[in-house]
């Protein structure tokens, strides 16, 4: 791969690896640096990535990596979806939806945090940055198939928690309905 090419299929990627590096991350600055050594890592393989077929989905996938080494690293791992919703929620004219909102915003990231890791990854690569099942499936390493199945029971956990913390346990629900 020549730098014209390098130029043409890789650099452009650069804000769509930025958010998704930020989003593991949490820092600025890091994702950037994380953004350039995926960069340098890239342009040292650019010889073999004409054998590469979704030059993307690879690099989301180093991107990934490196993130998830990084994390490691530090001992910590955060992964906040409310950056995501952060512009939605503050266009909202009435201050107590506002308030509504972030708190349930707030409450999701929790619970995307809490999934374990392929649902989580799945999740956030699915419905937060908008791949096609083949593409996760590409940066994951996992059919088409193990992809719906786990974005599946990753939705399902969501729901379910959702359901269990506005509206309680099952019994807690009959009894209020008894009351009523």
């Amino acid at each position: 791969m020549t730098a014209e090419e390098f130029n043409t299929s890789v650099v452009p990627m650069n804000a769509r690896l930025f958010r998704y590096a930020y989003r593991f991350l949490e820092d600025r600055d890091d994702a950037q640096d994380a953004v350039q050594e995926v960069f340098v890592k890239l342009w040292k393989m650019r010889d073999q990535m004409t054998e590469v077929i979704n030059i993307e989905a690879f690099a989301v996938r180093i991107t990934r990596n490196y993130c998830l080494d990084k994390i490691k690293t530090k001992h910590t791992v955060s992964l906040d979806v409310n950056e995501y919703f952060k512009d939605r929620i503050s266009d909202m004219s009435d201050p107590q939806e506002q308030l509504v909102k972030s708190d349930t915003m707030k409450e999701l990231g929790r619970l995307v945090q809490e999934l374990p890791e392929p649902q989580r990854s799945v999740l956030r690569l699915r419905d937060v940055e908008g791949y096609s099942n083949e593409e996760v499936g590409e940066i994951l390493g996992l059919t088409p198939g193990n992809v719906r199945v786990v974005l599946s029971r990753a939705r399902k956990k969501i729901r379910e928690s959702f359901i269990q913390l506005y509206y309680g346990t099952e019994s807690n629900n009959r009894l209020v309905a008894e009351i009523l």
